[in-house]
């Protein structure tokens, strides 16, 4: 074996976000300056993964709770968009780069769950191809700028999970986020709404087709609120919609009733909502963003 260190390019860079690391700094701390930080130190936050002109001012409620002085240890739970996968796999290289600074894969919390047996291994170029997991790169990197060279990340590629997977993941991560060193932030969109999504639900009761949206998505982010794995299980049954992050959302409220069992004291509150346009009728389309942290009482 070679000690090459093996690196995950910034693939999405230049594309969903600005390859300039000044520009890209200047950005994000743009979006951060606008926003509260109402609800720190999160143990975990859910935040978007799209281009960042349409999700970034969202995503920074959720990076804002980001306390850098306690962080260690940031797990990075995405969906994966372009390989099935039926379990959760680990990525095989040691930097994930960004155009901030290079983060470090945690190769000792990547060998405690390589020995579970339960993980795959994710190829390169399924990991470059993927933004799930990318996307919340920069915002990791400069939420924890202060503290660069003392933290590590353990990026998952979270897989179609049964409701069982989920719980059985759910209980193995459980005692990572008891740790308060560790962070986890679990990426996903909300509804995917229109003809280019197959997804068109729409309750007329409602008003305009993009209040019956947003009321669809509060719905199922009350439910989030609730900590209730179940509930959110069913929620999905029943409506369908398009929340692309709802395995390792599954996974995250799993690990949060494991931790609950025995008695930790947690609530997860939203703050921010929004969509990437207003659909007012069949021909449109959008895509919702919502951000919330998990805060440890």
């Amino acid at each position: 074996m070679s000690n090459r260190v093996l690196c995950r390019e910034a693939s999405h860079a230049g594309s969903w976000y600005t390859a300039s690391g000044p520009q890209l700094s200047a950005q994000l701390e743009g979006w951060l300056s606008q926003v509260q930080s109402t609800k720190r130190p999160a143990r975990a936050i859910i935040a978007p993964h799209a281009g960042y002109t349409y999700c970034g001012s969202c995503a920074a409620h959720a990076y804002k709770q980001v306390d850098p002085s306690v962080t260690r240890r940031i797990f990075i739970l995405g969906p994966s968009h372009h390989v099935p996968l039926s379990r959760c796999a680990l990525s095989s290289v040691d930097i994930y780069r960004t155009p901030l600074y290079d983060l470090r894969i945690d190769q000792k919390v990547y060998a405690e769950l390589w020995k579970t047996g339960m993980f795959e291994r994710m190829s390169l170029q399924t990991d470059e191809d993927e933004h799930s997991i990318e996307m919340h790169l920069p915002y990791t990197a400069k939420a924890m700028e202060s503290h660069k060279d003392e933290f590590t990340i353990v990026p998952v590629l979270v897989g179609a999970l049964s409701e069982t997977k989920e719980q059985e993941f759910g209980k193995l991560f459980s005692k990572y986020l008891a740790d308060p060193c560790n962070l986890f932030v679990v990426s996903s969109d909300f509804c995917h709404w229109g003809q280019r999504f197959r997804y068109s639900y729409y309750d007329e009761s409602q008003g305009e087709i993009y209040r019956s949206i947003e009321n669809l998505d509060k719905m199922g982010m009350s439910i989030i609120e609730q900590l209730d794995p179940v509930s959110f299980s069913n929620y999905l049954k029943k409506y369908h919609n398009t929340i692309c992050g709802r395995h390792p959302i599954g996974v995250l409220l799993n690990a949060i009733t494991e931790l609950q069992k025995n008695g930790m004291n947690m609530s997860f509150s939203f703050l921010n909502y929004a969509q990437s346009s207003q659909c007012r009728n069949w021909q449109d389309s959008s895509v919702s963003y919502a951000a919330g942290a998990l805060m440890v009482h």
